[in-house]
């Protein structure tokens, strides 16, 4: 028996549970095509999913919850992480210096493009983090002007 005929397969309700979302997001996933299923499941069957399905789904999960990305984003972050393997895989045949140095080069784009989406996440992140900051002084200021003491000094 094969590898990949042992290979263990979980139905849509056990994935979900797995990855913490409802089967509706499961499938959306699915259809947005962050997330496959046997291409040769028939109409109808029953969704059949691997280890590492669960483990792409866990990990899109993850960047969307992190970085707040829109659907739209994390296919773009996907893609570029499909990319990536593919890339990592071309590498691993040991392929001549010139196509060694062409990996690079086509990975050095994709790794900027993901770059570039974490940073603008962090950056929103900061001005919200700012504005909280701002918000707080003010109230603590407000407070104060009042004659009540700090919730650090009521302690």
């Amino acid at each position: 028996m094969t590898a990949k005929a042992e290979e263990r397969t979980f139905r849509i309700g056990e994935v979900a549970e797995r990855a913490g979302v409802t089967t509706r997001t499961v499938r959306y996933y699915e259809e947005r095509g962050l997330l496959g299923t046997a291409p040769g499941r028939a109409k109808g069957a029953h969704r059949l999913y691997t280890d590492a399905d669960v483990a792409r789904l866990q990990e899109l999960v993850r960047l969307r919850d992190l970085l707040g990305l829109t659907l739209e984003d994390l296919v773009e972050l996907a893609e570029a992480e499909e990319a990536r393997a593919a890339l990592r895989d071309r590498w691993a045949t040991e392929p001549s210096h010139a196509e060694r140095v062409g990996i690079v080069e086509a990975a050095i784009p994709l790794v900027q493009k993901q770059l570039d989406l974490v940073r603008a996440r962090r950056k929103r992140l900061a001005e919200f983090e700012r504005d909280l900051e701002e918000k707080l002084r003010s109230l603590e200021q407000r407070r104060a002007e009042l004659g009540q003491p700090s919730s650090g000094s009521a302690r």
